[in-house]
């Protein structure tokens, strides 16, 4: 039973025989159990050592032989049962981390054959936080051959992230990558990003925008997408796609928006009403009872500029309230 605990059987043995007569010596043991001395004395050693033995005698000084006696198991156990408890919990995180080493090589080497058999593997992989996301995203890019498409929300235009997407936008467009990519309007309000795109589309690099982007998203030479966890809060992290089917549903989804977006430019196109698609897209949020706060989230841009843009248009159609607005809209049109 206490081989349960790591104690080989005869030392169990020797154990129990202590316990059931305690104050026998070493040749009583011996002879009792019928066992080879040594072995016996390994086994008294293997007891000391976990302290589950005691060994005295009743004269002062240290016995020569002497009378053994097992420790109450009420005390002794419990203590050698919670130590051996914490080697099992260490050997399970080392079994566990194992495992995981044996998990990566068996993925990478599948995905190899994989790949020298033509075929793709499915393979989702979980990135926790922002920083890991960026880092995972350098990555891409810098391994990319073929094609990089993104789409970016007015969040990533943070100075940092531009700087760094300008540099592995030149790198691969040097290599001979395709790069698209699909920002929202708001981005023309801001001089660093226009400098951005323009500087890339020097080197041959393709944009557009939309007044309103999904979700962000890239992918990378056909192979890979990487989609938000969470699409309204960057920071929980992203999920690195390499199904064919997940691929294939990312890489149509910014199919669409590619066709239906508009190339960048010096100054962003009007429709026949002389409208820009931020307008439009502004003017038919409004319609559907969005708040000025929750339109100037969806269009990437400050309330102030929702407000200074309804100003304009009020101004265009000659009305001098919200209502008159809305409705003169809607009489031209415009909704």
């Amino acid at each position: 039973m206490l081989q349960m605990l790591g104690l080989d059987a005869r030392t169990e043995l020797v154990f129990r025989l202590v316990l059931e007569e305690p104050g026998l010596r070493l040749h009583e043991i011996v002879t009792r159990l019928g066992q080879d001395e040594q072995q016996v004395r390994a086994a008294l050693d293997r007891l000391a050592e976990l302290c589950l033995l005691d060994c005295h005698d009743d004269t002062d000084s240290e016995p020569a032989d002497p009378a053994f006696h097992a420790v109450d198991p009420a005390v002794g156990l419990p203590y050698f049962l919670s130590r051996r408890e914490a080697e099992l919990v260490k050997e399970q995180r080392q079994l566990k981390a194992a495992r995981e080493i044996v998990s990566t090589l068996a993925v990478g080497d599948t995905q190899e054959r994989g790949h020298k058999k033509g075929r793709q593997f499915e393979v989702v992989r979980r990135l926790e936080g922002l920083a890991s996301v960026r880092e995972r995203l350098v990555e891409l890019a810098e391994l990319a051959s073929v094609e990089c498409l993104t789409v970016l929300p007015a969040a990533s235009r943070a100075p940092d992230l531009l700087a760094t997407g300008r540099r592995l936008g030149r790198q691969a467009l040097e290599r001979g990558v395709r790069v698209r990519s699909i920002y929202q309007d708001s981005f023309r309000n801001e001089p660093n990003a226009l400098r951005h795109v323009d500087l890339l589309g020097e080197l041959g690099a393709q944009s557009r925008t939309l007044p309103v982007l999904p979700i962000a998203m890239a992918v990378v030479d056909n192979e890979v997408a990487v989609v938000p966890l969470d699409p309204d809060n960057g920071r929980a992290g992203a999920l690195e796609l390499r199904s064919e089917g997940a691929v294939a549903v990312a890489r149509s989804l910014f199919e669409s928006l590619w066709t239906s977006a508009t190339p960048v430019g010096p100054e962003p196109p009007r429709d026949t009403n002389g409208l820009t698609p931020q307008e439009d897209e502004l003017l038919a949020l409004q319609a559907k009872g969005h708040t000025d706060a929750t339109a100037a989230r969806l269009l990437g841009i400050s309330l102030r500029t929702v407000r200074r843009m309804n100003a304009a248009l009020a101004a265009r159609m000659n009305a001098r309230s919200r209502f008159q607005a809305g409705a003169e809209a809607a009489r031209r049109g415009w909704i």
